[in-house]
């Protein structure tokens, strides 16, 4: 089963004969399209550090904040001098809001299609990303936080989902992956700009780091209109020949009977699943809901999102100047992106366990290496 109550294709005796389907340019366009809500999702990630360390953002919306750490009292950290609860109501209100999004997501993506998903998720992108860039209060600001939240909420549960869908089996999982190339990207664009605007006069810099968001937000939404839904979310609504339809089109060619069986009985599987909740936790799925839930679970705990969502500010607290916090979250981003490209490249060659393994010694290494710096610093 896949994000958004849809589901997977699995590889079965037939992938070789379905292999013959070649890589469409059709499919090629329709997964850049869907993979803006990546780069999107990516680019609110970085956007916020970044800001927030800017004078003029400070003066309009936190003054007591940047009067706090203009007062050089030597009795507090660079770390206290960020303590604002309202600033921090503005960097998570995107994540409060994409959590109670995900889950009305999940009934959507999965009654209505994963196109439906996407259009609401680029709209909310739109919305969010116009009225930051528009703010002359601060709740204008956590609306637009919010409506961004709803937009990372709908596109998380159904691009990912729609990538896999399209995907030939043979690079389904590099495919798969180019969301979490779009997020990194995203990322990246987003610490860029962070480290251009500053210099820009009359303090337009903190509106055009929020409103750039507009730009992709706007492709997605008008893409949206446009991308074909997938043969999975076709046959989950009943319509089984044009789902077969638009598997011929998508893959190239018209020998798909293979592939649209493996697609028939992955359905037919996924009806047939009486109280999938009390299922799950039955003693012989146990092991496999246990990884489900710890792997994400301890992902998070290594804390990349919070490194990436506050990248500036966490350099500058550490002692970071304010134009190397900001370069040095440039160099971050880009880490990242060269990261995940090298993931893209070996993940169908040396399988999924293998890029597990090596992530996870990487980030005890790199945690630890990063707690002794500190320590001795």
């Amino acid at each position: 089963m896949g994000v958004g109550g849809g589901f997977f294709v699995a590889d079965s005796g037939h992938r070789e004969e379905y292999e013959e389907g070649r890589v469409t340019s059709f499919v090629v366009i329709a997964c850049i399209v869907a993979a803006m809500g990546g780069l999107l999702f990516g680019y609110d990630i970085g956007i916020s550090g970044g800001v927030t360390s800017m004078e003029e953002f400070l003066t309009r919306f936190f003054p007591d904040m940047l009067r706090q750490m203009q007062n050089e009292t030597g009795r507090e950290t660079e770390y206290c001098k960020y303590d604002n609860e309202l600033l921090t109501l503005f960097t998570s209100s995107l994540y409060l809001a994409a959590l109670f999004a995900s889950f009305l997501a999940s009934s959507i993506t999965r009654l209505f299609g994963r196109k439906v998903s996407m259009t609401i998720g680029g709209l909310a992108f739109l919305s969010g990303a116009l009225l930051n860039g528009f703010a002359i209060s601060l709740e204008m600001l956590i609306i637009g936080r919010l409506l961004l939240g709803v937009g990372v909420g709908f596109v998380n549960q159904a691009v990912p989902l729609y990538l896999s869908e399209m995907a030939p089996a043979k690079i389904r999982g590099a495919l798969n992956m180019a969301f979490q190339l779009a997020i990194t990207m995203g990322i990246l664009a987003a610490n860029i700009v962070n480290y251009i605007t500053p210099n820009l006069k009359n303090g337009v810099g903190w509106r055009l780091s929020l409103g750039l968001a507009a730009v992709p937000a706007s492709i997605l939404l008008v893409g949206s209109f446009f991308l074909p839904e997938t043969p999975n979310s076709i046959l989950e609504r009943g319509n089984k020949e044009e789902a077969k339809r638009m598997l011929q089109k998508i893959r190239g060619t018209m020998e798909v009977e293979h592939e649209f069986m493996d697609i028939c009985a992955a359905c037919e599987s996924a009806k047939s699943v009486q109280h999938p909740w009390t299922n799950i936790a039955q003693t012989k799925y146990r092991p496999q809901l246990v990884f489900c839930t710890f792997i994400p679970f301890f992902q998070q705990l290594t804390g990349i999102n919070v490194i990436m969502f506050y990248a500036p500010v966490l350099f500058r607290t550490i002692g970071f100047g304010k134009d190397a916090s900001l370069i040095s979250a440039v160099i971050t981003g880009l880490v990242n992106v060269v990261s995940t490209l090298v993931s893209i490249y070996s993940v169908d060659k040396f399988g999924r366990r293998g890029l597990f393994l090596a992530g996870g010694i990487q980030m005890i290494v790199t945690q630890v290496t990063g707690h002794e710096t500190l320590i001795f610093k």
